[in-house]
């Protein structure tokens, strides 16, 4: 980032509008190194100089990068008119224009949702030709047939195109009360892919959790609905799992 005006810095890096940045640093609660301003017409540089608004320091960063443990019910998108969305769960210190999802989760299916706004970063990690594994806890009403297994293994026909090989494995047991649990591996990502596949294998699914994005795993101190930003560690991890 270079040196800009006062005003666009802080509404670039939050959700505080351009004309509300105007008033705060009139009003003297907007704070550069330590001292009040109140021309918002300012030069500063986001990379050296510290921001506070309120007493509160801004994080302010050219891209950021936020797990969150998507709960069910809410929309992997950037708007939505009639739905609530994941972006609508962030904490307000995450919060900034041109967040969106980095690779969708359907509405009724939880765990690790990647969102960020570096456009480049996400095409990266999920273009066809260098998508990143993703690893997922399928929740069947009943055992899938080993045939299907092996044919989820070797890489099924499903709307007559041939789907790249996936990796599955039972991670728990059924019980009297609930239905077994497949750990699945896939590095595409059709539309209800998981879904489809475990019916086309004679299974159902009952439920569907994220639980890695290349070889970075959700964090299990997150609830569902909490987000964190990730370190540049986390990041080149997600980086890394790609085939």
């Amino acid at each position: 980032m270079k040196k800009e005006r006062a005003d666009k810095i802080i509404s670039s890096q939050s959700t505080i509008t351009r004309s509300e940045t105007v008033k705060l640093i009139r009003s003297g609660k907007v704070k550069i190194n330590g001292e009040v301003i109140k021309d918002n017409s300012l030069k500063i540089d986001p990379q050296t100089d510290v921001i506070e608004i309120n007493g509160e320091v801004l994080n302010c960063k050219k891209f950021i990068y936020i797990m969150m443990n998507k709960p069910g019910g809410v929309v992997s998108v950037s708007r939505s008119p009639k739905e609530r969305t994941a972006l609508e769960l962030l904490p307000d210190n995450l919060k900034r224009p041109g967040l969106f999802p980095a690779g969708r989760l359907d509405k009724d299916t939880t765990g690790f949702l990647l969102i960020t706004n570096d456009g480049e970063f996400a095409h990266s990690i999920l273009s066809p030709k260098r998508h990143i594994k993703k690893t997922y806890l399928a929740s069947t009403s009943d055992y899938i047939p080993e045939k299907g297994l092996e044919e989820m293994r070797a890489g099924m026909v499903m709307d007559g195109e041939e789907l790249l090989p996936a990796e599955v494995s039972l991670f728990k047991e059924g019980t009297n009360s609930s239905g077994p649990v497949y750990k699945i591996t896939l590095c595409q990502g059709k539309y209800h892919q998981i879904k489809r596949m475990t019916a086309l294998a004679g299974g159902a699914l009952t439920s569907l959790e994220r639980i890695s994005m290349g070889n970075l795993t959700l964090d299990p101190e997150l609830a569902p609905g909490e987000a964190r930003e990730l370190t540049e560690t986390e990041v080149e991890l997600i980086r890394q799992g790609q085939k």
